[in-house]
């Protein structure tokens, strides 16, 4: 169930990178992120967000793989723990955001992620 989990939590950060990209090419979803702040499209500096956004997600999915035993992915345990850190650290930037669409949207997502990341890190404590 540990692999599964883990499968389900990459698979949901795909889904948020490809929600990132469609912010680059400029979809005009700015009222889903972000706080909410610009209608529209993302001004660059928004957009420089979403490229580091789909970075740190792709890291964090490599990690928890990892941390679930995924084969070829030999990463240290820090990197589950971090990736459950940064999950829960967005849970919390979700549930207090400004943006009423942006907080009912992604932060039952997140929540979600986190529990999932935890799951992982906490089943694999040897």
């Amino acid at each position: 169930m540990i692999v599964q989990i883990a499968h389900l939590y990459a698979t949901a950060c795909l889904a948020v990178v490809f929600f990132q990209f469609a912010l680059i090419v400029g979809a005009p979803l700015g009222r889903w992120t972000q706080g909410g702040q610009h209608p529209g499209r993302l001004p660059l500096s928004g957009r420089i967000v979403a490229v580091v956004s789909v970075f740190v997600l792709l890291l964090q999915a490599l990690a928890i793989l990892s941390a679930a035993g995924f084969p070829g992915l030999g990463w240290p345990r820090w990197t589950g723990w971090a990736a459950l850190a940064v999950s829960a650290i967005s849970t919390v930037l979700n549930g207090v955001t400004p943006s009423a669409k942006e907080r009912a949207l992604w932060f039952p997502v997140v929540l979600v992620m986190a529990g999932m990341a935890a799951y992982v890190m906490i089943s694999t404590i040897v």
